[in-house]
């Protein structure tokens, strides 16, 4: 072998040989246990990142090693390929979304191949291909049919710049995330996914993932939001009434005002006389609609004038138009109880509403004040009439008993969760598959004219949607009647085209989605792994569209995912200083950075920058990591060597030059160590001897790195590595560091698959990609001996090494025959011993 490992050669040999063997391809055919392993596909932004290398290294370790145990796995890649992205840089560059979006496609594959991951990529899918979405429109289709999609007119954030309707994710501090302007409040029809049919189902399937994070779950469970109240009418000073929902009618007695939303009936019939209210409705549409921005705004609110008769009470609570309350949200209107809602307590606080305390940790912090915020805490009911004393929950009970009994309300259980809004006024997505026809009305494409084909020939010279200018592509005729009508312009959430691309990678049959029976042999996914950030949407609305296809009878799999890993991020520490004009902080990449221990120098220039915090890697702070660049110098096994090293993968991994060049040492000490062994094993009489502890450490290393990685525990994997490499180096030529060795290379190839196809060649015996893992003895895996401590009244004075189940009266006579022992007696007589066997003697002089 040669002195030193040349990845640069080795990386693309390699990679050629599995390619040619199509070592990665999944037998649909086999009768293999199945494992289907899958990382959440990335979006074709330009170039893959090093937290996708991280990702990607984790689940390609996991099926290298499902498939050196005998298993048929499915591990393949796609792209997350349609969004707004790409129709910003047509509008930006002038460049068409499908060729900026393929070309991407075509650079990021060829960074993972570099990496050597293990993928089919025969089953490579992007959801920009008609062949991709149209199977998706015909899904759409069927979830019609069946009742679980509609049309209604809603209320959305709009865009006046780039005339579109926003998530409320792109939503920030009440402008569009794109354009910066202010964003407005509109009424549009849009299509929906009946999501909230199936709350309870998703709710309760929750508790049937128990290998997913605790953490998760509960997101996903405060999303849903499944509560139990009382739903109750405030009687109005002008004769009407109000409907309010609220999850703690325990606090009633602390309510001291009614809020409304602006489209709220209420505060219509008020803008009807007056002209402020109108002004007021006209500035709440301005604001965002998301949660965190409703938190977060100043809120604002106008008196109606009107008053509610509390039901207890009948105290004149004042009603006001609010900024912070939704029409499509519960009612549209609020019981305000300041002193244990921060929304309301603001609100209170700047209008100078009375702040009462009903809820307190005993009855003598009733007066308590309150130190500049709600609290939402639990205790007992105080300043509350008949409730004063009672625990919240029954003080619930009561009062919903009580509204029930009188007839002004009633117990209700709502969700948190909304029926999901699909509809994107944009171009690069999916076309949703109906027809506007003035005759018949919405009419859904037939299944026969699928796909519906986004046009080529569009124009981003304009904002807003080019669907909806599109001279041609819009204009069609009824399927029905056959009179001019024109398409649906909206296409389709991205959110949508994640929600079932793992079964089109189990399933790729020409003329429909899936095929059921090959779903039921691949799917549930075994294994799941991404980021956190998708721990409620994207996971939830597959979910739900895994099971909304199980009802209406597509597959007969309710949950996709059976196990989830999310893992951490690779952080880096910033470079920077400070603009002199403007006092903001000018970055540089690493690349551009001298590190000394102490400081660091740009390199351009030689003078010294700040050094930041170690942060999550962000191209606004030029703290990012060309994985090409670590490739091109280290070698792809050196990188997913770090990638797996020290951190646990659950955790934030800091990067650093010094850990990279750290594995690629260890790269060409794994190297040095396996050409220093001969392919045939020593000859009887030329072995120097058995290693029996070289042998059982090399037994246990084989069974705690198979359960580290199934674990996908990889840190605590590399740490036994390590042990076994220290061994086998250490150990004296012999057939036992021999085998040893041989078992080292096996199990450091999920890892460093190059490195050990290269070494594993001079045995002769094929690809070690396509080799087993190593046996091990079970009898090994304990100790058969063990260290017994002597304590002489006590105090430990000697210790003794002895074999596993050694007898009580030899221990004992082990003991008394040790010198320390004896010297620490000092001829005193021995009143008693007190033996537990295979740990301690205990010598009573």
């Amino acid at each position: 072998m040669t002195e030193r490992f040349d990845p640069a050669q080795a990386d693309t040999r390699w990679q050629a040989a599995w390619d040619h063997a199509q070592c990665f391809r999944a037998d649909d055919t086999s009768t293999k246990p199945r494992s289907y392993v899958l990382e959440m596909f990335p979006y074709p932004s330009g170039r893959i990142h090093i937290g996708h290398v991280r990702n990607y290294t984790m689940g390609d370790v996991l099926a290298r090693y499902k498939r050196m145990q005998g298993h048929e796995v499915l591990h393949p890649m796609g792209w997350d390929a349609f969004g707004m992205p790409a129709e910003n840089a047509a509008m930006e560059k002038g460049v068409h979304p499908g060729g900026w979006t393929r070309e991407n496609i075509a650079n990021m594959k060829a960074q993972l191949k570099r990496l050597g991951f293990a993928l089919d990529w025969s089953r490579e899918i992007a959801t920009c291909e008609p062949d991709y979405y149209g199977h998706e429109q015909a899904l759409f289709l069927d979830l019609y049919e069946h009742g679980l999609v509609y049309r209604k007119e809603s209320a959305v954030n709009w865009d006046p710049v780039d005339h579109t309707v926003l998530a409320n994710e792109q939503v920030i501090d009440g402008r569009g995330w794109r354009s910066g302007a202010l964003v407005e409040k509109r009424k549009l029809s849009q299509w929906f996914l009946k999501i909230t049919d199936f709350a309870d189902e998703l709710l309760e399937g929750l508790s049937s993932l128990d290998k997913w994070p605790e953490k998760v779950r509960t997101m996903q469970e405060n999303w849903i939001g499944k509560s139990q109240g009382l739903q109750f009418r405030f009687d109005l000073s002008d004769g009407g009434s109000v409907e309010v929902y609220s999850t703690r009618p325990d606090t009633i007695f602390g309510a001291s005002f009614v809020a409304v939303a602006a489209e709220h009936p209420v505060a219509q019939g008020v803008a009807a006389h007056s002209q402020a209210a109108q002004d007021f409705i006209a500035l709440c549409k301005q604001g965002g609609t998301t949660a965190a921005e409703l938190e977060t705004a100043e809120k604002l609110g106008f008196d109606t004038g009107i008053t509610a008769s509390h039901p207890f009470t009948g105290a004149a609570l004042p009603v006001y138009i609010a900024n912070f309350v939704l029409m499509d949200y519960g009612t549209g209107a609020v019981m305000a109880v300041p002193g244990h809602d921060q929304r309301d307590f603001e609100f209170a606080t700047k209008y100078e509403l009375p702040i009462l305390r009903v809820v307190a940790a005993s009855a003598e912090d009733a007066d308590k004040p309150f130190a500049g915020e709600a609290e939402a805490g639990d205790g007992i009911l105080v300043n509350s009439d008949i409730l004063n004393g009672l625990s919240v929950a029954d003080a619930k009970a009561q009062v919903i008993a009580r509204a029930e009994a009188e007839g002004w309300g009633e117990g209700k259980t709502v969700w948190r969760l909304r029926d999901w809004g699909v509809s994107r006024q944009r171009y690069w997505g999916t076309p949703i598959p109906f027809i506007h026809c003035e005759i018949c009305g919405v009419v859904p494409v037939p299944k026969k004219h699928l796909p519906v084909v986004l046009p080529e020939d569009v124009d981003f010279a304009t904002p807003g949607n080019p669907l909806a200018r599109h001279p041609t592509w819009k204009h069609v005729d009824c399927p029905q009647c056959g009179h001019a009508a024109r398409r649906e312009t909206d296409t389709l959430d991205t959110f949508v085209d994640s929600s079932w691309y793992f079964l089109r990678f189990a399933s790729q049959p020409g003329d429909r989605p899936f095929d059921p029976a090959q779903i039921a042999q691949w799917l549930p996914v075994e294994q799941y792994i991404g980021g956190i950030e998708h721990a409620i949407l994207h996971l939830l609305y597959a979910r739900f569209w895994t099971r909304a296809l199980a009802r209406i009878g597509k597959i007969d799999v309710k949950e996709p995912f059976a196990s989830l890993f999310t893992q951490g991020m690779v952080t880096h520490e910033t470079y920077f200083r400070i603009n002199d004009t403007n006092g903001q902080p000018i970055y540089f990449a690493p690349s551009e950075i001298e590190r000394g221990a102490e400081s660091a120098t740009l390199k351009a220039d030689g003078a010294p920058v700040e050094v930041g915090r170690v942060i999550k890697m962000s191209k606004s702070k030029k703290n990012v990591v060309d994985p090409d660049e670590i490739v091109a110098t280290y070698g792809a096994d050196a990188i997913r060597w770090f990638m797996l090293s020290d951190s646990p993968p659950e955790r934030d991994l800091p990067w650093s030059e010094a850990g990279i060049e750290g594995c690629a040492r260890f790269v060409q000490r794994l190297w040095r160590l396996f050409g220093s062994e001969t392919p045939a094993l020593p000859e009887t009489g030329e072995d120097a001897g058995e290693d029996k502890a070289l042998r059982r450490l090399m037994h246990q290393t084989i069974c705690g790195v198979a359960q580290d990685i199934e674990a996908l525990q990889f840190n605590k994997a590399v740490a036994k590595i390590y042990s076994l490499t220290n061994a086998v180096e250490k150990a004296a030529a012999s057939s036992d560091r021999q085998e040893a060795a041989r078992a080292l290379l096996l199990l450091v190839a999920p890892m460093m698959p190059h490195l050990a196809e290269e070494a594993y060649a001079r045995f002769g015996d094929g690809l070690i990609a396509q080799a087993a893992w190593p046996q091990f003895d079970p009898a090994l895996l304990v100790e058969d001996e063990v260290t017994v401590a002597v304590q002489v009244k006590g105090k430990l004075r000697d210790t003794l090494t002895v074999a596993r189940g050694t007898a009580k009266e030899e221990l004992e006579a082990l003991a008394l025959a040790s010198e320390k022992v004896q010297r620490a007696l000092d001829g005193a007589p021995v009143r008693k011993v007190i033996v537990v066997p295979d740990r301690l003697v205990n010598l009573v002089a």
